[in-house]
């Protein structure tokens, strides 16, 4: 590359266009360096894309990060945050100098990977690979389905485009692929990716891991796919235009690039991926590019003012926008206020006299099948919650009948596939919208494959729902294989997360309203294929107990419990009719569902003390799966009936009977207990 490949692109001198693009460079190796940590070849490969992007093609507000029509921008190679965070600074976002200088620091706004919530402009936390690019997909199809809904001649409300660079580890992981097939089958247009093939990897040259024809690939997902030299910047602008004006295909830029441009030693080496070029050759590499040996961060007055300019853009760019929707909600008023509620948390009172009403004379009924009919009464009061099945929605009953498909009439119904980890993430792309509810189904057992992207929805606390059926051995005959054991334990572990497991189908309603208006993070509401009794909410405590998240079901008749049975789901009958059989013989049982540990946990220590007082120590926990956890509502001197090992294949009632899932092994382990 010589400084002529610029030439043609504007009117400004070509050195001062250098000096631009060498600014972020070096703040980006001066933070590294100074934090002694982190990943200086990826933002000096990319410095000159990022110019690019941020000065000529984004549109943004850096005096209102939530502009709702604005760009998106992902850094999904999320081990170069230097570079985002330099851009951010650079083009007027509150992100002091001084918290690129604290790069990687407690307490920073500037995080070893991309954090959302931590420095305003970041849109989406990334940094496991692959993750940006998934979320981005999300992102797209926020994008459509809002634009589908208020978009009028003459106003078009919602028209963003989401930009993302991604590295090659970005392209090697699964959910990469997943993602990009699911884009390419629904044609989201308005996703313009770069990859920045710079053929360099932690253990070396790609060549050892990574020989496909990514250009090929990405042509058969149904991508529009374009090379270019990463630092012809003509090339490059032509290039993002094209893909501008793809409306049917998402665009993948393959841009050729050199980890750690302009190092003198470190260029093209796996040695400048996640280590510091080190003080010498950090002075070796400015002098290479004709910069400044001091001081650090550097940023020339001339180039801060050119990069401010974002600000009057951008706050120009949202004041015309503001204008657009004045007029917009003279003309279309219902539409407006369709638009502002969905940016609101969602009220209860709106559905509150549609949700379904459960009682004992309707027989058993799984709460899978409930949870589908609480989804039907819900969705007309609620245009923002959109979502679907990874090809389970028969039996996860996510289908919401009436409101079309997204793929061929911008429905709010979506067919993800058999791609639980791209729906995961996809999910989380359409949370960040903030207008967007979104829901997604697959059997309790395969939220294995989606565990990286519920965990950064956590990270995020991101208001996604989680329809996970199929809860346990009760699942049959399909075996070990799909029934889930450990995954309660495993979903509990997550900080920020909820996990929801309800006892019956009127607990099932009270989940779904937890779920659509909490608002803490994700939800996941976990359902069991079997049918279960409806509980008898004139003889037991009502179902609103569920909110609390732990509550007395059923207790001694004094008051003064002499066991306290626990448990879970489905397994909360087998203690209600323990307790029957108990009372009987003057034994008084206290029966505390717990079906939302995060929610109980939350309760006040009173309350919490009140379901479970300190000096009733005889307790018995049942749940179908892992027994790990119980142990703090137990203590010491409880059991707890669980699995101690994978399932079988058999029945359902043949399951629950091998491994002790019976009201008569309640009883005789309580019986035990009391001896």
């Amino acid at each position: 590359m010589t400084m002529e490949s610029w030439k043609g692109l504007e009117d400004t001198p070509v050195k001062f266009q250098k000096k631009c693009i060498d600014t972020i460079r070096f703040l980006a190796v001066d933070g590294v360096q100074k934090a002694n940590s982190g990943h200086p070849g990826m933002p000096m490969e990319a410095s000159d894309l990022a110019y690019l992007l941020w000065t000529r093609n984004m549109k943004y507000n850096p005096g209102n990060p939530a502009w709702a029509n604005r760009d998106r921008f992902v850094l999904s190679a999320g081990h170069g945050s230097m570079l985002l965070y330099t851009m951010l600074h650079l083009t007027g976002y509150d992100l002091p100098l001084e918290e690129l200088k604290n790069f990687r620091q407690l307490d920073s706004q500037t995080p070893g990977h991309p954090e959302y919530g931590c420095a305003p402009g970041v849109e989406t936390t990334t940094g496991p690979l692959g993750q940006g690019f998934a979320t981005g997909v999300g992102m797209a199809i926020a994008e459509r389905y809002l634009a589908g809904l208020f978009n009028k001649p003459e106003f078009p409300l919602v028209d963003y485009h989401i930009y993302a660079l991604s590295s090659d580890g970005d392209m090697m992981e699964g959910i990469s692929s997943e993602t990009a097939s699911m884009a390419g089958d629904l044609g989201l247009g308005k996703l313009i990716y770069i990859y920045l093939d710079n053929h360099i990897t932690i253990e070396g040259d790609t060549a050892i891991t990574f020989s496909e024809d990514v250009a090929k690939r990405f042509g058969a997902y149904n991508w529009h796919v374009q090379k270019v030299d990463g630092y012809d910047l003509p090339a490059i602008s032509k290039a993002i235009e094209a893909g501008r004006n793809e409306d049917s295909k998402p665009s993948l830029i393959i841009a050729r690039t050199h980890i750690a441009w302009g190092s003198p030693n470190k260029q093209d080496t796996a040695g400048a991926h996640g280590s510091p070029l080190g003080e010498e050759e950090v002075l070796l590499t400015k002098k290479n590019l004709d910069w400044p040996e001091t001081p650090a961060f550097l940023i020339p007055e001339d180039v801060l003012a050119f990069y401010r300019q974002a600000v009057e853009r951008g706050r120009e760019a949202e004041s015309k926008w503001n204008k657009l929707y004045a007029d917009y909600r003279k003309q279309y008023p219902e539409l407006a206020a369709q638009w502002e509620a969905m940016h609101q948390r969602p009220d209860p009172s709106l559905w509150e006299k549609d949700l379904p009403q459960f009682s004992p004379d309707q027989g058993n009924i799984a709460t899978r099948k409930a949870s589908g009919q609480v989804l039907a009464s819900v969705k007309p009061h609620l245009p923002g919650l959109i979502g679907g099945s990874a090809d389970l929605a028969p039996s996860n009953n996510t289908y919401v009948k009436g409101f079309g498909e997204f793929k061929t009439d911008n429905g709010s119904n979506i067919h993800f596939g058999i791609r639980e980890h791209a729906m995961g993430t996809v999910l989380n792309g359409m949370a960040l919208s903030k207008a967007l509810i979104p829901y997604g189904g697959t059997f309790l057992i395969f939220s294995d494959y989606m565990r990286p992207a519920i965990r950064l929805a956590a990270l995020m606390e991101l208001p996604v729902i989680y329809v996970f059926t199929h809860d346990s051995i009760g699942l049959g005959e399909d075996g070990p294989t799909h029934q889930p054991i450990e995954h309660l334990a495993s979903l509990r572990a997550i900080p920020h997360m909820t996990v929801i497991r309800p006892a019956d189908a009127q607990e099932t309603v009270e989940a779904w309203n937890v779920a659509l208006t909490h608002g803490k993070g994700p939800c996941a509401i976990v359902l069991s294929r079997q049918g279960l009794p409806v509980i008898d909410r004139n003889r037991y405590a009502s179902a609103s107990g569920l909110q609390q998240g732990g509550y007395i079901v059923a207790d001694a008749e004094n008051g003064k419990p002499d066991i306290i049975l626990m448990g879970t789901g489905a397994e909360v009958h087998l203690l209600i009719a323990a307790h029957e059989q108990l009372k009987e013989k003057n034994i008084g049982a206290r029966v505390v569902n717990i079906p939302s540990w995060e929610l109980f946990e939350a309760q006040s220590e009173e309350y919490r003390k009140q379901v479970l007082p300190n000096d009733i120590t005889v307790r018995l926990a049942v749940e179908a799966g892992s027994p790990f956890g119980w142990e703090r509502y137990t203590g010491t001197q409880g059991k707890i009936i669980a699995m101690e090992r994978f399932g079988a294949s058999a029945p359902a009632k043949a399951l629950f009977n091998k491994f002790g899932f019976t009201v008569e092994n309640v009883l005789k382990q309580a019986e035990s207990l009391l001896a």
